[in-house]
């Protein structure tokens, strides 16, 4: 799959300059009757049709006594494609092609200059100035392919290697941390590999070696452009970035430094979950400290032609809102991506974040520049990454106005953000306390539901969770190891399930608990978030989403869902908590807003108005269909069970449509 998407992506990126150049062709309509061409363009075409062959005499021959256009047909002929999508698009590597796009780019600056050279400057920049900037923006790869894995998939490859290597102890992930570090060490002092290229040494590792050898061969052949980085999710310790260069000595994927091997991709942690965001100060900065992280940034520089050392960092907000609720998720992330940055400075190297973004707003998602503007001031540094969710990709992109708008969005605040911060840094504000000491209640109070007694079974009879899981829309299975447990529970799955039952539970769960703790205990400070509330983004930025879930909830299809769990008393009980959080969160909020969130927010309130009746019709089938489909499974039906499936998961799809937002 990884070969498969690094070739899709490559043939993409070179059916995009064919069609640019197609029409760069019909624009440079210059005749040499009129102009004579530069003595530079000349020999450039005969360098080109000569080392073309019989295809560069083609080329030529089409376009008799117009020299720039041979050009650019030349390019075309060039390019290392053969025949035109969809007809017959595929990649090529014959003798005489671009090997890389800065070739395409000094042809296309001597078509520029050989223009500018007869006077044509407006044709030179409009035409083939754009398609400079395509070349310069997607390259031959189109896009870079970031390979991802779970740091507890790397153990147990890494285990499985001990074992195949014959090992005294192959039992890496039950090792002490002290234990991993020194074998790491040791091991990434030598360059011989563990195995044989032919040699398999079970499912993890041949899984991860795989990937990571067709990396080397899409790099011997294409060179690093495409290739992203290699990112280790739920990153916990260091242990778990340094075996990632165990897997790149394996397979061949660094460089020999005088000083030692250093890895030619970067090595990306990412912190997920609230506790790891807590320690990704302290893991960083023993990454950064470690010789081969130094000497791998020192070569990666050296291949980018940077003059900066450059370390990315993933920040996820789906498993730490999951972990802890979404205002100390939100927090949380706002303090690590600071702290992070003056490690970074600690250190010499600039930090580059990739924001693990969701769709819906437990997991990120909301207007683009409230976003930007939340994010720590000095964590953007002119650059931003995020990942985009499938259904927000298609709301914010797929019409061509709409796609403006947002990258609008995105790039003014960044640019803003990037200013400010270089011009006149924001202080610590007065009210970072305050949301120290929030999240903190917020969390409390969010863990004491998921851990109360029976909240796992009210969880999965409340909502059509298992409805979910037997859907096959994911890109990864709803659990990480199959187990029954919440805390193995993805984070996409957790959100969909209350979303589609209309509590969206992890978007405002806690926030009114510490806000109403906040104006009994600290009545002063509490008094101080109504008036920082749209001055300060951070603040504004969780309190909006905390409202923004709040109007999304609908009490009345809750008590409908709620009548699905079977035990009475559980039942009960945790719907107290529930329905009265609720309310403290609705009347918390409306508190420090000034009045009715349906008034000081109308527009949110008139679009969920609108689709309140038609969404509760669908919300009423899926519970029929639940009440049907339950008991069916539980009895061994499969038959019957699976004849109701697919109207089932028609529901699902057409609530999440109604509300825009899955997980």
């Amino acid at each position: 799959m990884t070969r498969q998407t690094l070739e899709d992506l490559r043939l993409h990126g070179l059916l995009l300059l064919q069609r640019e150049l197609a029409t760069l062709a019909r624009q440079c309509s210059l005749s040499d009757r009129l102009q004579p061409p530069p003595a530079a363009l000349v020999e450039r075409v005969r360098q080109m049709a000569a080392d073309l062959g019989p295809r560069g005499l083609q080329a030529m021959a089409q376009e008799p006594e117009e020299t720039w256009r041979q050009l650019v047909g030349l390019m075309q002929a060039r390019l290392p494609l053969e025949g035109v999508y969809p007809e017959g698009g595929r990649l090529s590597r014959h003798a005489g092609r671009y090997e890389r796009a800065g070739e395409l780019i000094e042809d296309l600056r001597t078509l520029y200059d050989s223009l500018e050279a007869v006077g044509a400057w407006r044709l030179a920049e409009d035409a083939v100035g754009a398609v400079i900037r395509t070349v310069q923006t997607f390259g031959f790869h189109l896009a870079s392919l970031d390979v991802r894995q779970n740091s507890r998939f790397h153990d147990l490859a890494i285990a499985q290697l001990q074992a195949a290597a014959g090992f005294e102890r192959a039992d890496f992930p039950h090792w002490s941390e002290a234990e991993r570090c020194e074998f790491l060490d040791r091991e990434l002092g030598s360059p011989r590999p563990f195995l044989r290229a032919d040699v398999s040494a079970g499912p993890e590792a041949d899984a991860v070696l795989g990937v990571y050898r067709v990396f080397v061969e899409y790099l011997q052949a294409y060179g690093l452009d495409g290739l992203g980085a290699l990112i280790v999710s739920m990153t916990r310790s260091v242990s778990d970035l340094l075996s990632v260069y165990l897997f790149a000595r394996e397979v061949g994927l660094t460089a020999s430094t005088p000083d030692g091997l250093a890895c030619r991709i970067p090595v990306m942690p990412l912190f997920e979950t609230i506790d790891d965001l807590e320690r990704s100060p302290d893991i960083l900065r023993a990454f950064l400290r470690h010789p081969i992280t130094r000497r791998s940034l020192i070569e990666q520089r050296r291949e980018r032609g940077d003059d900066r050392l450059v370390q990315q960092v993933m920040v996820g907000y789906s498993d730490s809102n999951k972990d802890g609720g979404i205002l100390a998720s939100l927090w949380s992330l706002h303090r690590a991506e600071a702290a992070l940055v003056r490690i970074g400075e600690e250190e010499g190297v600039s930090i580059r974040f990739l924001h693990g973004r969701g769709g819906t707003m437990s997991r990120g998602g909301g207007p683009e520049h409230r976003f930007v503007k939340a994010i720590a001031q000095s964590a953007l540094n002119g650059v931003l990454r995020v990942t985009e969710q499938g259904e927000a990709i298609e709301q914010k992109y797929a019409n061509r106005l709409t796609a403006a708008y947002n990258l609008e969005l995105m790039f003014a605040g960044v640019t803003r953000a990037t200013l400010l911060d270089q011009h006149c840094p924001e202080p610590a504000h007065v009210l970072e306390p305050t949301l120290d000491w929030l999240a903190e209640r917020s969390r409390q109070t969010y863990a004491g539901l998921i851990r109360t007694d029976g909240f796992l079974t009210f969880f999965r009879q409340a909502t059509p969770i298992d409805v979910i899981e037997e859907s096959s829309i994911g890109s990864r299975p709803s659990r990480r190891r199959g187990q029954p447990a919440l805390e193995d529970l993805r984070a996409i799955p957790w959100v969909f399930s209350w979303c589609q039952a209309r509590f969206f539970l992890s978007g405002w769960y806690g926030v009114g608990a510490a806000l109403e703790a906040l104006l009994t205990e600290r009545p002063e400070q509490f008094a101080q978030l109504s008036l920082h509330l749209q001055t300060w983004a951070p603040l504004h930025y969780a309190l909006s989403n905390a409202a923004t879930c709040v109007a999304a909830s609908d009490p009345e299809m809750m008590e409908s869902y709620m009548a699905l769990v079977e035990d009475v008393e559980v039942r009960q009980r945790i719907r107290g908590f529930i329905s009265d959080e609720l309310e403290r969160t609705n009347a918390m909020l409306e508190r420090i807003y000034g009045g009715p969130l349906a008034d000081r927010r109308p527009n949110i309130h008139l679009s969920l108005k609108m689709r309140r009746d038609p969404l509760r019709v669908l919300h009423r089938q899926q519970i029929s269909l639940l009440r049907e489909w339950r008991p069916l499974r539980a009895q061994g039906d499969t038959e019957g069970a699976a004849a109701l499936l697919p109207p089932l998961l028609l529901t699902v799809n057409a609530i999440a449509s109604g509300l825009g937002a899955t997980g």
